[in-house]
């Protein structure tokens, strides 16, 4: 099996410190940061993915394959800096304004950024404004989570914020949480939903046509 090959198997298992290994080892045989991060890491993920979809890996072990590819990510990205890797798309992502929860928000930020795009994790409880703010710094798509029926509202308010603004047009917003679906998505005038953190990634990368 190859280093590369390696790298990929030890994401879909699990194992962080085999991965930062095998990263390490790669980089230091002369393998490509670009080829380690898409046919390593990314590969990796998309596979735990599809698991996920199939019913074979459950969100405790996407959990634990995104962690380790956020560690071989930390040790991977000044060599993608250095050879100019683009990240797919920028996202701004968030749990909206009076909901604290983090765990699914955490998990969507980490598949996506393991996927290829630049994350801006703007953390829990965030008004409408940061939201605006990451659109004007160059979010190109903007991602809500919210976990209590008593904060999905406040996902509205971010689609009005970004229309008073005049940045709707200039975005993508997909939302996702326990109590929401695609039809309070259409509701809210949102682009999209997604049920899970594998799914978002899909999502995402259709919205913007990747």
């Amino acid at each position: 099996m190859s280093l590369i090959e390696e790298i990929r198997e030890g994401i879909i298992q699990g194992q962080a410190n085999i991965v930062v290994d095998k990263v390490r080892q790669a980089l230091e045989a002369g393998e490509s940061a670009e080829v380690i991060l898409n046919q390593g890491l990314i590969s990796g993920m998309q596979r735990v993915g599809e698991m996920f979809e199939e019913g074979t890996v459950f969100v405790p072990e996407m959990l634990i394959a995104a962690r380790a590819m956020d560690k071989a990510l930390t040790l991977l990205r000044p060599h993608l800096v250095e050879a100019g890797v683009q990240p797919i798309a920028k996202v701004a992502i968030g749990t909206v304004k009076g909901d604290l929860h983090d765990i699914g928000k955490k998990l969507v930020a980490m598949m996506l950024e393991g996927s290829g795009f630049e994350i801006m994790d703007l953390g829990i409880n965030v008004p409408p404004e940061k939201f605006v703010d990451a659109v004007r710094q160059g979010a190109q798509v903007v991602a809500l989570s919210a976990l209590l029926t008593t904060t999905m509202p406040n996902m509205k308010d971010v689609v009005d914020a970004l229309d008073q603004a005049g940045l709707r047009g200039q975005t993508r917003v997909i939302i996702g949480g326990a109590p929401v679906n695609q039809n309070y998505a259409d509701q809210i005038g949102a682009d999209g939903f997604a049920p899970d953190a594998s799914s978002a990634v899909r999502k995402v990368r259709e919205l913007i046509g990747v």
